[in-house]
């Protein structure tokens, strides 16, 4: 007898199905860092999980965070059936207190505070350097993961979380501060940068992602010259 064939078949899972496997990945995440998770009985609410860091419930919504070239992109809003198609309402701080986002690609869980994202239809974070070795202004995606967050100091400051030392190029942009300081999760997102020479040769891809409410720096030779916003 001839020995067994192996074949891979990539399942393509429907957005219901990516739901449930990025609410159950950051429920595992949470729990390997020994945080107390709870779900809510019934549908309705605006958070998936409920996080207890001791002094603070964490209201949580969980997305699947999709992996475009070297970025992760997380939307920043739900879509609901009606009759005139689907209806995008985006998340409040009034209804969350942070967005986890599952990356299936590297099975890595971030959290985003609700405060950067009101306003926001989708934020992107950084995996690997641009090509052009820009470095100003980037959101990397790393300073967002749940092994870069202080969750100790998530009950007892009120803070969501504290990141990381940002790098060298995003002190640049928003203004250098004291070695010594470590920024909070309440530091705004800044946009995704884009070289002015990327952007006018691929202008059509870029005003189709701003329109999808993403933002973008525009650089040119290094220094920021234009941002591209969503309407």
């Amino acid at each position: 007898m001839g020995g067994l064939i192996r074949t891979s078949v990539r399942v393509v899972l429907t957005t219901d199905q990516k739901g449930n496997v990025a609410e159950m990945a950051v429920a595992l995440a949470a729990t390997k860092l020994g945080i107390v998770v709870f779900r809510p009985i019934g549908e309705g609410s605006r958070y998936d999980l409920i996080f207890d860091l001791g002094s603070r419930m964490l209201r949580v919504q969980c997305k699947w965070a999709r992996r475009r070239d070297n970025a992760l992109t997380v939307a920043c809003y739900s879509n609901r059936r009606a009759r005139e198609g689907l209806r995008r309402r985006p998340y409040t701080v009034e209804e969350i207190d942070a967005i986890a986002a599952y990356c299936q690609e590297n099975d890595r869980c971030y959290l985003l505070p609700a405060d950067w994202l009101e306003g926001r239809q989708q934020v992107s974070l950084r995996i690997e350097a641009c090509k052009n070795k820009q470095e100003v202004g980037l959101n990397w995606a790393k300073d967002y993961e749940f092994a870069a967050i202080d969750w100790e100091s998530v009950g007892t400051t009120g803070a969501i979380a504290q990141l990381e030392e940002r790098g060298h190029g995003m002190a640049e942009v928003v203004g250098s501060s004291p070695t010594s300081s470590t920024p909070s999760v309440l530091d705004p997102i800044y946009p995704t940068v884009v070289n002015a020479a990327e952007l006018n040769d691929r202008l059509g891809t870029y005003l189709e992602r701003a329109a999808q409410g993403e933002e973008f720096l525009v650089t040119r030779r290094g220094r920021p010259r234009a941002r591209l916003a969503p309407p």
